[in-house]
């Protein structure tokens, strides 16, 4: 039975895609002025079940009711008709249209569409609950905070007193969360209702009032914030005992490895990726870069891997011995061919990372084929590697023939991670290893790439979550627009001093 005083129940709520069941029987309340966090590991069902409610996909059974009401939400215009509202992750902005633009597209107004009259009352909203947008402004001229910002008044003006938001700080500085949590208050405040779906349990005790939990689909529990903790909620995603301490072990006789000077790189359509940026990374250290995304960190590690053309400066590689080989103007296999064993996690894990056809076996191949000398490849060793990836990763597939296209962004992600660290790398470059990984799979990570560090590995770590990146890392260099701002010490870093030197405001830390 729906509960009388919740502004949404969902009651035995199914949804299966195939052979995968994303949402088993579950029942959710979600009360009016609250801001309730919706948590579970990788393939739980959490977006799948909010995107029900946005009437992005329509339940297999079950119900929903709005105020105690059943209704039937088929289109993401219909919940709106419900005052219901969803943020993606990835924004569906117009990027040559003005914030005002975008706003308004799609709505069916009486007569002729007025952009003044609607860029007063999108600055009316802007004033109740303290947003900054400027109506007249493009996109492609906004930050992501900006454009996240255009996407909630977006779902305002269309009405919405419901509105879920999908890991909304994930591409956000410290600075730039706390103010998206201002206005997340002052909305609870005029009687708004918030869903966030996150990873972040820091953010989870910092803002929302009660915590819900998914399971392998299953609706597992719910708790007050205010009377839980990040190990208890920890525990109850996963189902046991999880440990939360990132490891920093002391650098192993940390040797300069990878030395990048006056580096400058272009895009293809020639814009100022990285200007100027000089730096030194060690073997048996991890190295952090910390920037705002789109800031030169994925143009940094390509450069690096031989991928990005490179328009000045230098990127040595230094031997044992001390010699030293430069590997600007080398492509991937050159430099494998002058004996730098180099891994690299990019950020596009199907684009550039693995090949979505192709099943686990033939993706590890990728890594290991050019060693047969025979004209047929042998698929005994990479089909050894694809068991033990998905054994001690706990890879979720069917199989090992299993196209990886169809595993979850998070199992994708340790099918490439464990490819790479098990070709034995002296350099492991990682994009953003984390990203999309519940965090029991995220410590997995962390834990692969102490392993690495303590073998003498120089591991490059791009990574969005500061607090990870402040016990992970053993020096941190910080990219503000294509330049460095400073370099630090990961033990001795104070969280909002990145974020400032993040958006140029910081400074003062030398460059090493």
């Amino acid at each position: 039975m729906e509960s009388n005083n919740a502004a949404v129940s969902m009651r035995n709520i199914s949804k299966t895609f195939g052979s995968i069941t994303a949402n088993d029987k579950v029942d959710l309340d979600i009360y009016k002025g609250e801001i309730l966090s919706l948590l579970g590991e990788n393939g739980s069902g959490k977006t799948t079940l909010m995107n029900m409610l946005s009437g992005i996909y329509y339940p297999d059974e079950g119900q929903i009711f709005i105020d105690g009401q059943p209704v039937s939400i088929s289109s993401p215009r219909e919940a709106f008709e419900y005052g219901i509202g969803m943020i993606h992750q990835h924004f569906k902005l117009v990027d040559v249209f003005t914030a005002a633009e975008n706003i308004v597209l799609g709505l069916e107004e009486e007569g002729k569409l007025d952009l003044n009259r609607a860029g007063e009352k999108i600055q009316k909203i802007c004033d109740t609950y303290g947003f900054d947008v400027d109506p007249k402004q493009k996109i492609y001229n906004m930050s992501v905070s900006q454009k996240q910002t255009v996407e909630i008044v977006k779902v305002l003006y269309r009405g919405a007193d419901i509105l879920i938001l999908d890991e909304p700080t994930a591409v956000l500085t410290p600075q730039e969360t706390e103010k998206l949590f201002a206005v997340l208050r002052n909305m609870k405040k005029d009687g708004k209702t918030v869903v966030i779906i996150t990873h972040k349990l820091h953010e989870v005790e910092a803002i929302s009032d009660r915590v819900a939990v998914l399971r392998k689909g299953k609706y597992i529990g719910e708790m007050n914030t205010s009377e839980t903790n990040a190990r208890e909620m920890t525990n109850m995603m996963v189902g046991r005992e999880v440990t939360l301490n990132i490891e920093r072990p002391k650098p192993v006789d940390p040797k300069p490895r990878i030395k990048v000077e006056n580096l400058t790189v272009r895009s293809a359509d020639n814009v100022l990726k990285l200007e100027d940026v000089s730096f030194t990374a060690n073997s048996g250290e991890i190295l952090g870069i910390a920037g705002i995304s789109g800031c030169g960190q994925k143009e940094l590690l390509e450069a690096i891997a031989g991928l990005q053309p490179v328009e000045a400066g230098s990127i040595s590689y230094i031997n044992d011995d001390g010699s030293k080989d430069e590997l600007i103007g080398r492509d991937p296999l050159q430099i494998a061919a002058m004996g730098v064993s180099l891994s690299f996690v990019p950020e596009d894990r199907l684009g550039m990372g693995l090949v979505g056809s192709m099943d686990l076996t033939d993706n590890m191949m990728l890594r290991s084929f050019r060693k047969g000398r025979s004209i047929f490849t042998n698929r005994k060793e990479p089909k050894k590697l694809a068991a033990k990836v998905v054994d001690e990763l706990e890879v979720n597939t069917p199989g090992l023939s299993t196209p990886v296209r169809r595993l979850s962004g998070g199992n994708v992600q340790k099918v490439l991670v464990g490819r790479e660290i098990a070709s034995a790398p002296t350099v492991l470059l990682s994009a953003y290893a984390v990203r999309g990984l519940d965090i029991n799979s995220s410590y997995t990570i962390y834990d692969l790439l102490n392993r690495q560090k303590k073998e003498g590995v120089a591991v490059v770590y791009v990574g969005e979550d500061l607090d990870v990146l402040l016990e992970l890392c053993d020096r941190i260099l910080v990219l503000c627009g294509g330049r460095v701002s400073g370099i630090i010490d990961g033990d001795k870093a104070d969280k909002n001093q990145v974020g400032l030197m993040m958006t140029r405001l910081g400074g003062g830390a030398d460059i090493e």
